[in-house]
């Protein structure tokens, strides 16, 4: 047995991938490569969608390793999970594998700093709803849930007080599906205006996009409704009802 985990650990550490142990038929990618600023929360946030896995019946891949996106590779799982990634994270070849993974049917949820990568690929302004403009400083603040009929907000309050970092937002696609908005009037710094998307659903190219603003903190991936709030958008892009 500690051979075979030795060899696994080896296999890891050389295809850039680890996985959980889970024998679940439907699995999940979670992707947290960065070449820009890197969130100290990308670690316990990976461990927490492990969890999530575990206890909800899907296996979950994670992985910084962008030479992964091909399509032979992401037919495997049902949704690839963008966790606060930021930068140029993916080549010309890598983007057209994930093109086509979406175009197929497959599953896009962005936490976080999802909105702070690929600024120069039109397709992904698309696919993630909005790229990130500006934050203020760390506070409390409440978000307006607008839509509780969603598996990522049906149990959540309609006002939603949250501690975290607020992006605001740029390039924000038209025709989002808004699940959640913040509430300027409860934080300082918000630069949307009365219309302050920050959950948002969408279905796009033959495939399912979510996004979510929360996730900077470490605690939020200790948070049961913040946990419960992911594992919702997480259903959603793998095709699931409940």
């Amino acid at each position: 047995m500690k051979t075979i985990v030795k060899f696994l650990s080896i296999l890891c550490v050389l295809t850039g991938l680890a996985t959980t142990t889970t024998n679940a038929k439907d699995a999940i990618l979670v992707f947290s490569k960065t070449a820009g600023f890197r969130h100290k929360s990308i670690e316990v946030g990976k461990m927490s969608i492990v969890k999530l896995g575990q206890e909800n019946g899907f296996s979950v891949d994670t992985t910084e390793n962008a030479a992964l996106f091909t399509p032979e590779n992401l037919k495997k799982y049902k949704a690839v999970v963008f966790l606060s990634t930021t930068g140029d994270i993916l080549n010309a070849e890598q983007q057209a594998a994930f093109e086509q993974y979406i175009k197929k049917g497959g599953g896009f949820v962005g936490i976080h700093a999802a909105a702070d990568t690929e600024y120069e690929w039109p397709w992904y302004n698309q696919l993630v709803g909005a790229y990130f403009l500006s934050h203020p400083k760390q506070q409390n603040a409440e978000i307006e849930i607008v839509d509780k009929k969603h598996l990522s907000t049906k149990a959540l309050p309609d006002r939603w007080k949250r501690y975290d970092e607020w992006y605001n937002y740029k390039s924000i696609v038209p025709g989002l599906k808004i699940l959640g908005k913040l509430d300027e009037k409860t934080y300082e710094g918000g630069k949307n205006g009365d219309n302050h998307p920050f959950i948002w659903y969408r279905e796009f190219d033959g495939g399912r996009s979510f996004y979510t603003g929360g996730g900077h903190t470490d605690e939020s991936y200790s948070d049961t409704q913040f946990l419960t709030h992911i594992l919702g958008g997480i259903k959603y892009a793998m095709g699931k009802k409940k």
